[in-house]
This record gives C-alpha cells, structure tokens and sequence, in this order.
C-alpha cells in the first residue's frame, strides 16, 4: 500500500508539519510477516531512504504463561535504508491482524531530518499479542512525498489504510 504526493488526492506536502496514518485489521497473505514501511523523496523511486530506528515490544500469550517486555535490537536500523517493521510475526489465522498508527513530522522540510513514530497492537505468531513502539528519523533533509507499506511477503490480504493532515493551532 502506498500513498504518493498528488497521486489518488493524496496530500502529503508541506500543507501540513504532521500527518497520520492510520492502519485498520491489516491481515497478511503469508503466515509470521512483518508489516513495515519506508519512504521516498521525488528524486528517489527505491524506497530506501537512511533509517535510525528503535523498537520495543510488549507482549502476552492467551494462555497467560508468558509475557513481557523487549527491546528488540534486530528491528532497530543505524543508517540502514531496509523496511522498517512496524510489527513482527503477524499471524494469518483468521482472527489475527494488526491495527495502529504512524506520525511523520515535517516530511517537506528541506532543512531538517524527518522524525516518526508508531504504535501498534497486533495479534502475533505462537497466539501472542502484541503492542509495539517504534520511533527513529530518516536521515534525508529532502522533501519526502512517498510512503509505502507492505508485509515481507508484500501481499496485504486486507485492512483499512487512513491518512490525516495534522494541523498546527
């Protein structure tokens, strides 16, 4: 799923310092995906712009034998120009999905870097749930005007995708 400046109405420019996008029951193809996104700037068409990222998890299985919270440096990027999960290990059972939010501060500034953060909840492999922070910047002082999210596999089954300008009082 992507959502690019100018494209489909999509607005994602210097209207706004904040945008918010909003995922609803997104269902993977594939059983154990991650569901992650990156972005672009005009001049760049391979979504693999420079990520800082940290990512923790809490978490609880239904049987209430385990839970806890984790640190998970695998998910974090120093500079790395990968997907950046948002959620691991999406289950796709039938009454698994993963619902949250993604803010983007100032993406047409050209002065500085551009910071994001994330929360998630999402019903994970192994019957756990899951609720996921997950902040960082990329590294770009271009314009970034392009957003894509997919599961590893890429294939979303289904789910609601949203986005909202944010505006300043």
């Amino acid at each position: 799923m992507s959502f690019l400046n100018g494209a489909s109405d999509v607005v994602f420019d210097s209207t706004y310092k904040e945008y918010l996008f909003t995922f609803k029951d997104i269902h993977p193809s594939a059983d154990s995906e991650n569901f992650s996104f990156q972005v672009d700037t005009g001049t760049n068409t391979s979504y693999n712009i420079a990520c800082t990222s940290t990512y923790f998890a809490s978490y609880q299985n239904e049987g209430g034998s385990a839970q806890g919270l984790t640190y998970v440096t695998s998910y974090d990027q120093a500079q790395g120009t990968a997907f950046q999960p948002l959620v691991d290990k999406v289950d796709n059972t039938n009454d698994a999905s993963v619902s949250g939010t993604l803010s983007i501060f100032n993406p047409s500034s050209s002065t500085f870097v551009k910071h994001f953060i994330s929360r998630c909840q999402g019903y994970g492999n192994d019957d756990y749930s899951v609720d996921i922070f997950t902040a960082g910047y990329f590294n770009t002082t271009s314009a970034i005007d392009e957003i894509s999210f997919k599961c590893a596999s890429g294939n979303i089954d289904a789910g609601t995708f949203k986005l909202y300008g944010i505006k300043d009082s």
